[in-house]
């Protein structure tokens, strides 16, 4: 059966598989909420759990028949009756019609050492129980995915019994059967030459549901749709057990983009890298970077070379327009940066007047260069490199000073915790403005007592915040006289924005990046009119059409 649009299928089995990650605890708000993201991106199928095992799941199947969907369906997951036993009073087989799900999916055991070693039953046993389920469940007008747990470890031991407890499936009524590679150790010119085999003896809709254990989940799911597969399974960003499942991340733009079967709208492909990130928040999981596809650094550029050679044409460095997924290019400045980076993140910043005629380009790259030779980074500090390029043009002008600055930390004062002051003097304008206050730490009570300073000045710091803080050791060679980097992540309600600073002594590199963070968001805040705005984009925009034209 040759892959199109109308018989692929995709499956998510992100909040029952993906749940089973080390860390993960979907609540029944957070499942309803990511079965809404995947029916808005038109996914077929979603698992919603396993209603026989907990009661949160339960509900989930209770709640979910509220919910008016337009694409997707739910799918509740369960196992075959127990063994020497009656489908039809089997507790986890009731669970199931208990869901009023129209589409069930059953697992089953296809490899002979389970069946004998985790089941304890007998291989004519466990080949009634996969029968009879599927049967009785066609029979109540379900739709049934049969899942054929250890495929591919029972082909390569048995193949003959493991070609049995498919037919079975088939024999039952089952609509598509599924081949699991559970534990994950397939290579992927096996998966294809088994699943070719397969297809010459069985006569149902094959799919494929791998596990990333050997890191060749993916590439499995893959070849199983080139070899004759018609419904792939995953999660999104590949959580799942051990090592987890395969990405439906990777996969979905794999099969749009590499394989030519538009499943997805554009419009629906473009929310993917979006749906990525809200996943990983319900999951409370850090994104990954390097993830492919939806990853920040999935289409970000480092070094010299590659950056001019993208500007000239993306696709010299690029296997894909980003756009198409919803992600976007990043190039990054850096000691291996050329001129082409500055150039490009000026532009990517929407940064006035430049162009690939920017006379003081060299000057911010030798800058660059010399800072990062000290310590400093600007991959993540966004910020602190656009503050660079305005004070190499001349078009900055602080909006404070610091005049003197100490700490105070008492361990004295309270017998339980530490005391910790920062006293502060900062000039603005030609007022002298001497301040104090606390705070649980160091940087903290700098913080403080700087945004308490500045106040009275520029009411707008206080929509700013501080959401993430890091201090890295450069040479742990040096001990606790190491020079140190710190970088600061901060946001208001229009953007997020990353400073950076290095010192041997983790106040002053703290400082450094805290004066950084406020002065850029306030210099963002005070020079972002509609009208500026327009000015510049305008004047950008008249600046690409000039360079395009010579």
């Amino acid at each position: 059966m040759e892959l199109s649009v109308n018989n692929m299928e995709i499956y998510d089995t992100t909040l029952r598989d993906g749940a089973q990650k080390e860390g993960i605890s979907f609540s029944v708000a957070d499942k309803i909420q990511i079965v809404k993201l995947l029916d808005e991106m038109g996914i077929d199928y979603i698992e919603g759990g396993w209603p026989g095992s907990n009661p949160k799941d339960m509900e989930f199947f209770t709640r979910i028949q509220d919910l008016s969907l337009q694409n997707i369906k739910v799918v509740a997951f369960g196992s075959t009756r127990r063994a020497h036993s009656e489908v039809s009073s089997d507790a986890n087989v009731r669970a199931l019609l208990e869901t009023n799900t129209p589409v069930v999916a059953v697992v089953g055991k296809s490899w002979d050492f389970h069946v004998s070693h985790a089941l304890g039953t007998t291989m004519e046993e466990n080949l009634a129980m996969i029968g009879d389920t599927i049967q009785y469940l066609k029979q109540k007008g379900l739709r049934v995915i049969f899942d054929a747990e250890h495929f591919f470890d029972g082909y390569r031991s048995n193949p003959v019994y493991t070609l049995d407890t498919i037919r079975a499936a088939a024999e039952g009524g089952a609509d598509t059967v599924v081949l699991c590679d559970t534990n994950g150790g397939t290579m992927p010119l096996d998966v294809q030459r088994i699943i070719r085999e397969v297809k010459r003896e069985i006569d149902v809709p094959l799919g494929i549901h791998a596990h990333n254990d050997s890191g060749m989940g993916v590439a499995n799911s893959i070849i199983a749709l080139q070899s004759g597969a018609v419904h792939v399974q995953g999660t999104i960003n590949g959580y799942g057990e051990r090592c987890g499942n395969a990405d439906l991340c990777v996969i979905i733009p794999n099969i749009h983009l590499k394989l030519g079967v538009p499943k997805l709208l554009p419009w629906q492909l473009k929310r993917l890298t979006k749906v990525s990130k809200i996943v990983a928040e319900l999951a409370n999981m850090i994104p990954q970077d390097n993830q492919p596809y939806v990853g920040r650094c999935a289409f970000t550029h480092k070094g010299g070379i590659h950056v001019d050679a993208v500007s000239k044409h993306t696709q010299t460095y690029e296997h894909a327009n980003p756009e198409e997924v919803g992600n976007k290019r990043r190039v990054l400045v850096s000691e291996l940066a050329g001129k082409s980076n500055i150039l490009f993140k000026a532009r990517e910043d929407k940064i006035e007047y430049l162009s690939d005629h920017f006379p003081e380009a060299r000057e911010v790259l030798n800058n660059l260069k010399k800072m990062e030779h000290e310590g400093y980074q600007f991959e993540g500090a966004d910020g602190s490199f656009e503050l660079l390029i305005w004070k190499t043009r001349n078009t900055y002008s602080p909006l404070f000073k610091l005049e003197g600055i100490r700490i105070i930390v008492d361990k004295q004062r309270r017998e339980d915790e530490l005391y910790v002051e920062a006293i502060i003097k900062v000039r603005v304008g030609d007022r002298i403005v001497h301040t104090a206050a606390e705070g649980n730490g160091p940087v903290n009570a700098m913080d403080n007592a700087l945004r308490k300073a500045l106040e009275e000045f520029y009411p707008e710091i206080k929509k700013m915040k501080l959401v993430d803080y890091k201090v890295r050791v450069m040479d742990g060679k040096e001990g606790t006289a190491a020079r140190v980097r710190v970088l600061i992540n901060s946001q208001n309600e229009r953007k997020r924005w990353g400073t950076v600073g290095v010192s041997e002594n983790i106040i002053e590199a703290s400082w450094i990046a805290l004066v950084d963070s406020i002065e850029y968001g306030l210099l963002c805040t005070r020079s972002t009119s509609v009208e500026e705005v327009r000015k510049a984009l305008q004047e950008l925009a008249w600046q690409e059409e000039r360079i395009e034209a010579k």
